[in-house]
């Protein structure tokens, strides 16, 4: 049946509203990812806070154990109330997060930061992919996710990119805590442009569910799906490790007697190269020619480069080390998500992409403190112990070809 003038019109408009949710949302990461403290957060934490890298991430294991507390209750109001307005919630709670965190070199004051970081990240994390997928297929465009997760991503990263050297400025001249209470800014503008988010309509739709009922089906669909829980353990497993070279990256340049004032383009190179890679999944699973073999290397070169890591101190290399291991590790996980969201209803999509993120955080909870002890005793012997753990997960991971689905 052919549809009249008019509904052809409301349809295209419906369109061009939707498709300007994507571009917003590009513009929400960008703006979310201007972490001007990135480029001095461990002398902020050791120099300014007074602090060692094992009490680092101690706070970091307090800071996940809340997001683990936080994170299916936040998807499933992500869920309940719209992604929308779970996202919104979280730019708020963030502007706060960052004012007590810059506010005093109390170890207790960061941990009361830690709390309200986490409760904004746990808000954030299910709503904000989900609203995306749901915006895409709320205009048919679906087998774009990945391109569009990847982009979105990257956004985020070119903020970070453009921050760090600021943020290191910045510390240099006014302290190493002006750079956290900078952070209110940018968090306060991503806030404005979540609140001009439109929600798509197969989000509204779940509003009329009761909370227990969302929070029951999110989990029962992660668990009784077994392609969804392969994908989910080698997302886990492997971000995991890539993790620590957000937090050994500065302790290997001072190791490597790189001077604090080019900390902050070093960060800038580590995020490019994320950027590099995830807007070109593509192009890399056809060079490989498979998605397997993809997924297989990224695991395989970010535990080689730990292991590199933990074997010299020459600067070249250790850039190297840095830039490829950080960049493949941190890389893989809006690739990850774009696959699992084939397996995933819309209705549930948001709790169930908490809940994945949930068990990442609980594994670090147990890890933080482990590796923080490990490396104040060997930042090497940690690094090559970290590396010689994802190339062995790689040789024995599960996924297979075909449950890697565009």
């Amino acid at each position: 049946m052919c549809m009249s003038e008019d509904e052809t019109e409301t349809a295209n408009s419906i369109i061009r509203i939707f498709r300007a949710n994507v571009w917003k949302m590009y513009l929400f990461s960008f703006f979310s990812g201007l972490h001007f403290i990135g480029g001095v957060l461990v002398p902020f934490f050791t120099d300014w806070g007074g602090i060692d890298l094992t009490q680092i991430l101690i706070l970091q294991s307090w800071f996940m154990l809340w997001i683990f507390i936080l994170e299916v209750p936040s998807g499933a109001v992500g869920d309940y109330l719209g992604r929308k307005y779970a996202i919104v919630l979280a730019c708020v709670v963030r502007v706060i997060a960052a004012l007590v965190y810059g506010s005093v070199p109390i170890f207790y004051v960061f941990v009361i930061g830690e709390v309200l970081f986490a409760a904004s990240a746990a808000l954030l994390s299910g709503a904000s992919e989900a609203l995306i997928y749901d915006t895409l297929r709320r205009i048919r465009a679906s087998e774009k996710s990945k391109e569009v997760l990847g982009r979105t991503n990257s956004f985020g990263l070119v903020g970070v990119m453009i921050s760090a050297p600021i943020g290191s400025v910045v510390a240099a001249e006014f302290g190493l805590n002006v750079p956290m209470l900078l952070l209110v800014v940018p968090f306060m503008i991503a806030s404005v442009i979540a609140v001009s988010l439109e929600e798509p309509e197969a989000a509204r739709k779940s509003e009329l569910k009761q909370y227990r009922s969302i929070l029951r089906k999110g989990l029962e669909c992660f668990y009784e799906n077994r392609v969804l829980k392969i994908l989910a353990l080698d997302m886990i497993f492997i971000s995991s490790i890539a993790y620590f070279m957000i937090w050994f990256y500065q302790p290997m340049l001072k190791q490597a007697g790189v001077d604090v004032a080019f900390f902050g383009i070093v960060h800038a190179s580590f995020v490019i190269s994320q950027i590099v890679i995830m807007n070109n999944y593509g192009a890399l699973e056809n060079m490989f020619r498979s998605k397997k073999r993809l997924i297989s290397f990224s695991a395989i070169i970010t535990g080689s480069m730990f292991i590199v890591g933990g074997l010299t101190s020459f600067v070249p290399i250790v850039l190297l080390v840095i830039i490829l291991g950080g960049g493949f590790g941190l890389s893989r996980r809006p690739l990850f998500v774009s696959y699992m969201n084939k397996y995933i209803p819309s209705a549930e999509r948001a709790t169930v992409l908490s809940a994945v993120s949930m068990f990442r955080r609980l594994a670090l909870v147990i890890v933080n403190p482990i590796v923080g002890l490990l490396a104040d005793w060997s930042l090497d012997y940690t690094s090559i112990i970290l590396g010689a753990v994802a190339i062995i997960f790689s040789l024995v991971s599960r996924v297979k070809e075909n449950q890697l689905i565009d």
